[in-house]
């Protein structure tokens, strides 16, 4: 023993060569104390010194030489160097959540869905809610208020999930993490209270997993930007679509937690999410081999219900700063669009260079492989334009790109994208036509219809109807008169489901001012009808804004 240890609960004595007193000889000895001061616990530790300790009498502590227990001389021990250990209390936590928070989440359960790696499957928790929620309501509260979270609802099952039809590497599965049902229930609570403090700083262009907001918003504004700007003459757009490597699973918890701070995330709840996010035990499972289990603390893992919005709050900083540049964000399909007016590239090609600086900083991986770029240029006369560089690597141009499901190409027409779709109709006609043979009623083949056969014919709609040509139109309108035949009854025209899905679209972006778009739709001074936006080539025109002005103009 490297210093003396003198224990008075068990009357024992001991020296540095660990010899015993057992005389019952009362030591005075100093013993920790507990301080409070500025909300802080401070505990006070009495550290030995390393050499023998200098008693003011002489005495011998070895067994060999007791001392008489009838006269014992006192043992003084110069109070040592009082060393501070400062531990700071977790903050308090932002929210508390309730009985019947719990009760509710339990009841929204799906009983079918398979159970987490702890073995506690979602039916369990739904039917014993009643005896479950007070037990699970103080564990999720002890969780927020200690700003930590149990390992064993950490731990994760990484099921490989092929990305396409033809697997040719091991990048071709996207890694879905297999999570536990009551880590996802406590998520779902918390996921309200989040959402309620971020979206007002939310980057507007960031159209992922927020409340009046859709894929087809992302690419209506995205193509009114680029429309106005080739309505002047001699402009010309570039469109760099760019992806990246395993996007969730590069966060870093500690970058994650100062952007949540700088965002007003109280500090508990800062320091939940980065010990949920820190120390995650997982392994792979493929089919019924299971692999080594390994300890991570990068990455939110897909499959969590908080990894979109985290990863959403991670990306909110990168924004462009040149108006004649638009980043445009869906979760982690990013996409840069130049406006270039008399060639100058300038502003573009900075932007670029930010974004590549940025993703350095903050651990995200560009692939400049697959990351690809398009350029639209109507002019007469054109030259050929420079290439792009990322990473020192030459970026590939392409014709056409399928941007968030739906293809555009270099001359913006709608050709492929519908032919696209009416194969894909075409093809669920089939089990159309084998309904109607086992004898199902009409009411009920109108149901398969409308939720396999029109959702295809209808995708996007309100993005590539109004600039279709009258053919593809018609082309649309056969399948629709098809299946009519088939179920023998009357259905909605392509038409009709246009002008209405147009008209409730058109009417959540004016009922919502925080909307990128919502400016676009300017009352006149009559309050009655929209201003008109003024266009110069028909692509334009049939763009979805103005096209949507129009109709809420004529109604």
């Amino acid at each position: 023993m490297t210093s003396s240890l003198i224990e008075r609960r068990g009357e024992t004595v001991m020296n540095e060569e660990g010899d015993r007193n057992t005389s019952g000889d009362q030591v005075s000895v100093p013993q920790p104390i507990a301080h409070k001061n500025n909300g802080c616990n401070y505990i006070i530790t009495n550290y030995f010194p390393k050499e023998k300790a200098k008693a003011t009498a002489p005495m011998d502590l070895t067994p060999s030489k007791a001392v008489p227990s009838s006269s014992p001389p006192p043992l003084t021990i110069s109070p040592p160097p009082i060393t501070y250990h400062q531990f700071p209390p977790p903050p308090p936590p932002s929210f508390t959540i309730s009985e019947q928070d719990v009760r509710r989440q339990f009841a929204r359960l799906n009983p079918r869905k398979a159970p987490g790696p702890d073995g506690v499957s979602p039916s369990t928790l739904r039917h014993c809610a009643e005896e479950l929620t007070p037990v699970f309501t103080d564990i999720f509260n002890s969780s927020l208020e200690s700003c930590q979270v149990p390992a064993c609802l950490k731990t994760s099952t990484i099921v490989p999930v092929p990305k396409k039809p033809r697997i040719t590497g091991l990048n071709d599965y996207r890694p879905v993490a297999l999570t536990s049902v009551v880590m996802k229930s406590l998520e779902r609570l918390i996921l309200p209270h989040l959402k309620s403090i971020t979206t007002p700083l939310l980057d507007p262009l960031q159209f992922a997993y927020r409340a009046n907001r859709s894929v087809d918003d992302a690419v209506n504004l995205a193509l009114h930007s680029i429309l106005q700007h080739l309505d002047s003459p001699g402009t010309y757009a570039r469109i760099l679509f760019v992806d990246f490597s395993s996007a969730f699973n590069t966060i870093r918890p500690a970058l994650l937690q100062d952007k949540l701070s700088q965002l007003s995330v109280p500090a508990s709840l800062c320091r939940w999410i980065t010990h949920f996010l820190t120390d995650r035990r997982q392994y792979v499972r493929l089919g019924k081999t299971v692999s080594d289990s390994v300890t991570i603390s990068t990455g939110s893992p897909q499959g969590c219900v908080l990894s979109p919005l985290l990863f959403s709050l991670y990306t909110n900083c990168c924004t462009s700063s040149h108006q004649s540049v638009k980043l445009i964000k869906f979760a982690d399909d990013t996409t840069l669009i130049g406006l270039i007016s008399n060639g100058d590239e300038t502003a573009y090609r900075r932007e670029v260079a930010r974004l590549v600086s940025w993703c350095g900083h903050n651990n995200l991986q560009l692939n400049a492989q697959k990351t690809v770029e398009m350029i639209v240029d109507f002019r007469k006369v054109t030259a050929p334009l420079p290439p792009l560089a990322l990473m020192d690597s030459p970026v590939t141009i392409t014709d056409s790109f399928r941007f968030l499901g739906t293809t555009i190409t270099r001359d913006l027409k709608w050709e492929p994208t519908i032919s696209s779709l009416i194969k894909k109709a075409q093809q669920r006609m089939f089990f159309l036509r084998k309904l109607r043979k086992l004898n199902l009623p009409p009411r009920m083949l109108a149901q398969f219809y409308t939720a396999i056969i029109e959702s295809i014919l209808t995708s996007s709609i309100t993005v590539w109807y109004a600039g279709a040509t009258v053919r593809d139109r018609l082309r649309l309108q056969r399948v629709v008169r098809a299946a009519e035949k088939v179920i023998g009854c009357r259905l909605p025209s392509i038409q009709d489901l246009y002008i209405s899905r147009t008209r409730r679209c058109a009417g959540r972006i004016t009922a919502d001012p925080s909307h990128p778009g919502h400016g676009l739709f300017s009352p006149l001074p009559s309050g009655r009808r929209l201003r008109s936006i003024r266009t110069r080539t028909s692509r334009y025109t049939n763009s979805f804004f103005p096209s949507a002005i129009r109709l809420l103009n004529t109604k």
